[in-house]
């Protein structure tokens, strides 16, 4: 059913799609969704979908939609399984709308003979309306579970969040929580209403080593982020590595039937600083969201919060 809301962080208003089912985890009725927002920017209304949840897992899942592991493999919107390795020591956007955007800073190696880098997500930068959310596998010669491998910063300032399963840091104006998932090393970041982006820290392992011939030193186990994402809150216009994904009508390049398929993009996604939102497509802009939120059209509106249509009424599944 579709529901009329003002949010929370800001006076915009936005049609919200409050029941959806999820088939399983992390994967909800795409069809449904698309319909939506399709739907609302072509009124230039934000649209938004709040999932009820069933059991619920609280890490990341690599093997849904919104997943991002290993050497970077994605798994999008469209549950298409592609592979971005962008380049070691550099930052790409993941995900960018007017008033959200997720960088990434990759981390690897490129050992002699070899064409690109290996590649893994070591850190993400958030830009969310006004404020800067960080965290990041800090640097690791060897690997301990008992040790403590994440590092938080909110707008600019180092973070601290005590250890402890299930401990919850909430920010002052309650546009970010952070969840730990277990003692140490598991999180889940919330946006209210916005995303949630659950986190794991994970070394690679002599066994990975092995298998990819990754040739990792004696003196770094390079400690990476495992991670899924969950969105609730994205236009239609949505942009990014994986977010571009998440639109309506979008056409993933991934070749299928490939063991490997990997997308392009370094040069659209790259940006300068893990907290930048420079990049050649990038398109954050939270006071353009603010400028179209106060010229909002008050009849047009009035249409969308009672004259829309219930597109759950016998729709089916997608992917």
């Amino acid at each position: 059913m579709l529901q009329y809301y003002s949010s929370r962080q800001q006076s915009y208003p936005y049609i919200v799609l409050a029941s959806i089912e999820e088939k399983s985890d992390g994967d909800i009725s795409r069809q449904v969704e698309w319909l939506i927002l399709d739907h609302c920017a072509t009124l230039s209304i934000r649209c938004c979908t709040f999932q009820k949840r069933k059991n619920q897992k609280r890490k990341p899942n690599c093997n849904a939609p919104g997943a991002g592991c290993y050497d970077p493999r994605f798994i999008g919107g469209d549950s298409i399984v592609f592979y971005f390795h962008g380049k070691r020591n550099e930052h790409f956007s993941l995900v960018f709308d007017l008033n959200l955007q997720i960088n990434a800073r990759f981390i690897g190696l490129c050992p002699a003979g070899r064409t690109r880098d290996y590649t893994w997500i070591q850190a993400l930068g958030i830009l969310f309306d006004s404020y800067t959310f960080s965290l990041e596998a800090a640097t690791a010669a060897t690997w301990d579970d008992e040790v403590e491998h994440l590092k938080f910063s909110y707008n600019g300032n180092e973070l601290t969040i005590p250890q402890g399963h299930l401990f919850v840091w909430t920010s002052p104006e309650n546009d970010v929580r952070v969840e730990r998932t277990s003692d140490k090393n598991s999180v889940t970041v919330i946006f209210p209403e916005v995303a949630e982006i659950l986190v794991n820290v994970v070394p690679v392992t002599k066994e990975d080593d092995k298998i990819h011939n990754y040739q990792i030193a004696s003196d770094d186990c390079f400690a990476h982020l495992e991670v899924q994402f969950r969105f609730y809150c994205l236009s239609s216009k949505v942009e990014g590595v994986l977010g571009r994904t998440y639109q309506p009508n979008f056409k993933n390049p991934a070749k299928p039937g490939v063991a490997m398929p990997v997308v392009e993009g370094e040069d659209k996604y790259r940006t300068t600083l893990l907290l930048s939102s420079d990049c050649k497509s990038c398109v954050f802009s939270p006071a353009r969201v603010s400028n179209m939120e106060e010229s909002e059209d008050s009849s047009l509106l009035s249409a969308m919060r009672y004259g829309m249509l219930d597109y759950t009424s016998g729709a089916t599944g997608g992917n």
